[in-house]
């Protein structure tokens, strides 16, 4: 029976003795060896009852067993949820909760702090880690490295990806086998992806960039990959004259000029440099160049959608804009009000209609409604405008979300957590423009009548409660926020007061 995520991504890698995985240390995973990983982890997956449409929440270290689960799920036809490793239990309870796993896979070392957890959830409790270890890893050592794929078909979910808007809860975005596949398809053909390809991967695997972009696109031209933890620039630097392609956020390419090591004879082996996930800044896009010969291709996607526009591989890649709609995406340009389609030139709202988009938001019919038109278009919640030759330019969100190094900022949850601690009376918090991470959080605060702020400890509660991401780069205290006549807080003005903190030159 076909399953067309499994067939396409790993099943016809079946047997294969190339390269697949180039690990630390310099340890090579075969596409055999890490399809037999993948089948073990799948009878895992079985033996602990979970059935196909089930959820399996993860929240481990990036590894080769890590992307071997996700294939494992692929396999069983079960639902992967993988969840940012730096969120606190706090914030991982709800997700879990949310979700109604059928199983929580964490770190072993995160094990007596996420138990409490998984009862409250009550969903079994598996740890894995980076090195064959875990209770998960444990059970795997006597299972068998054949599975037999579960049937799936193109309508049936794949995985849950968690996203947050501007108000309200965090959404739970369900992505089919049929949005993934195709999104993988069309960017491996759009951005010339091959089997001779050696991919640098240096992101994380619990984003749609690390995952479902990256590795999905390695996967479909059945190419390699350079397997990194996490960023390490000493070690991107040393392995980019065996690779071909990398995919960063602009952070990468930041640290990247920062580095008189990085020059045009450690990229002569590369045929393309992608980022995404924030803003390129201009200037990036024009030291880059300057310092490589090689020219940044930039697009745009998100969560909900995978990937929508992209820069030509072959033809102008314009900096500051995100390029052309994706051969199978529609997009549009709409009044936020109306809907009605804008001219070329005009800001509006991004909208945009394709197989990549997903199914809806799990258990929120009202919120899929809002954001998911009848007739198949979604409404990203981004302005932007489209030229005379059909590239688009992102130019703000008409929601408050931050993006700080490609990963998406709940303001309202920083927030709630601010005007909680003593002598606080409101905040507000911002993203502003930041060089290494495109935005960073800035929290404005308005003490209560007579009260001294204690900056420090309200520094500290934040690291305690939230992931580093999140957590406010600078507080700033003033006397009252900017306000509309209708009384709402002016993030506008704020931003634009701001906006240049963290400015370098």
């Amino acid at each position: 029976m076909a399953n067309p995520l499994y067939d396409t991504l790993f099943g016809r890698h079946a047997g294969k003795t190339t390269a697949f995985l180039h690990l630390e240390g310099g340890v090579t995973l075969t596409h055999a060896g890490f399809l037999g990983r993948a089948a073990r982890f799948a009878h895992v997956l079985t033996g602990l009852g979970l059935k196909p449409g089930d959820r399996l929440a993860v929240q481990i270290d990036k590894s080769a067993d890590a992307l071997a689960l996700y294939a494992a799920c692929v396999q069983a036809g079960v639902i992967f949820l993988p969840l940012n490793t730096a969120y606190t239990a706090d914030e991982v309870r709800y997700f879990v909760t949310d979700s109604g796993a059928a199983a929580f896979v964490c770190q072993p070392a995160r094990r007596n702090e996420m138990a409490p957890v998984a009862k409250a959830a009550g969903c079994q409790l598996e740890t894995l880690g980076t090195e064959n270890d875990g209770s998960f890893a444990d059970r795997a050592t006597s299972a068998s490295d054949k599975f037999e794929t579960v049937a799936r078909g193109a309508d049936d979910l794949a995985a849950f990806l968690y996203t947050s808007g501007t108000t309200g809860r965090s959404k739970g975005a369900m992505l089919t086998q049929a949005n993934l596949l195709s999104n993988a398809q069309t960017l491996a053909d759009l951005w010339r992806f091959t089997a001779r390809d050696v991919l640098l991967h240096a992101l994380p695997i619990f984003h749609t960039h690390g995952l479902f972009v990256a590795t999905n696109v390695t996967l479909v031209a059945g190419g390699a990959m350079i397997f990194m933890p996490k960023l390490d620039i000493d070690r991107l630097i040393d392995r980019m004259p065996h690779a071909t392609a990398m995919m960063g956020v602009p952070t990468f390419y930041t640290r990247l000029l920062d580095d008189a090591r990085f020059t045009s004879e450690t990229a002569a082996n590369m045929r393309l440099f992608i980022s995404g996930s924030a803003p390129l800044l201009a200037e990036t896009h024009v030291d880059f160049e300057t310092r490589t010969g090689h020219r940044i291709l930039e697009r745009y996607g998100m969560t909900e959608t995978n990937m929508n526009t992209s820069n030509p591989y072959e033809g102008e890649r314009r900096a500051g804009t995100v390029g052309l709609p994706l051969p199978d995406v529609e997009l549009k340009i709409t009044d936020p009000k109306t809907g009605a389609i804008l001219p070329d030139g005009e800001i509006g709202s991004i909208e945009v209609r394709g197989p990549n988009v997903f199914k809806g938001y799990w258990q929120m019919p009202e919120k899929t409604a809002q954001e998911l038109r009848e007739d198949g278009f979604f409404i990203t919640g981004d302005l932007g405008r489209r030229d005379a030759d059909g590239y688009v330019t992102i130019v703000g969100r008409d929601k408050d979300l931050i993006i700080s190094g490609g990963y998406n900022i709940y303001p309202k949850e920083v927030e709630l957590l601010l005007d909680d601690q003593p002598g606080v009376l409101e905040s507000a918090v911002i993203g502003v423009p930041h060089p290494d991470f495109g935005e960073t959080v800035v929290a404005l605060l308005v003490a209560r009548k007579d009260a001294e702020l204690d900056l420090d400890q309200i520094t500290a509660d934040m690291a305690a409660s939230l992931a580093k991401f999140k957590q406010p780069r600078k507080l700033i205290v003033l006397p009252e926020l900017p306000r509309n006549t209708m009384g709402k807080v002016q993030k506008n003005v704020l931003r634009d007061t701001y906006r240049d903190l963290f400015h370098t030159s």
